[in-house]
């Protein structure tokens, strides 16, 4: 389903054939500087409909083909990899790919990333209790314990739900409790009530 904003379409400037989805994608491996997974790469330009299954595939089975992108192995997972030739192919047409184009797939793709950090780092254990459930969650940041606060649900989707807006953005997250903590005053009752 194409974007919309007030019924028009954006539909009309994502890449409509193998050959600008080529560049677009060389253009991303290129920009990111990390090697990706063809199941994340899939995640990236599907997530905000900038380019469609069909001509991904067609696109990433040129661009295995001739060279421009590698297929690597590390500690057995696959990871896509830009090699030199599909590098210099980026930096010569990216002005073919409107940079609105360009600018939604790196954000894309950040926004991917940071998710998976955020998941690395944060770490959820939701226990089942007699009246509800306990979600406990920590952030350890090389090595170092940074948080650990345990949150009550009545049940298991509330729980679900309590971890799933955390890892939207644990960072933010972890700011506004010590923004809580610091802000915090002592009670001092109102005698005149």
């Amino acid at each position: 389903m194409a974007n919309s904003y007030f019924g028009a379409s954006t539909d009309i400037y994502n890449p409509k054939d193998v050959f600008e989805v080529k560049i677009l994608l060389a253009y991303f491996l290129n920009r990111i500087d990390r090697p990706v997974t063809p199941a994340q790469m899939l995640e990236i330009i599907r997530s905000d409909d900038i380019v469609s299954y069909f001509l991904y595939v067609e696109a990433m089975d040129q661009m295995t083909k001739n060279g421009t992108v590698a297929v690597e192995e590390r500690e057995g997972t696959e990871y896509l990899v830009l090699t030199e030739k599909g590098r210099e192919g980026a930096e010569d047409f990216e002005a073919l790919i409107t940079k609105s184009v360009r600018d939604r797939i790196v954000a894309s793709g950040l926004r991917l990333f940071a998710k998976l950090r955020a998941q690395r780092e944060m770490h959820f254990d939701i226990k089942e209790l007699d009246n509800g459930y306990s979600v406990r969650c920590w952030l350890e940041d090389d090595g170092t314990m940074l948080l650990d606060l345990t949150l009550f649900a009545p049940d298991k989707d509330q729980a679900e739900f309590i971890k799933s807006k955390i890892l939207m953005n644990p960072t933010d997250f972890y700011g506004n409790v010590l923004d809580l903590v610091i802000g915090n005053e002592e009670y001092v009752p109102d005698l005149n009530e």
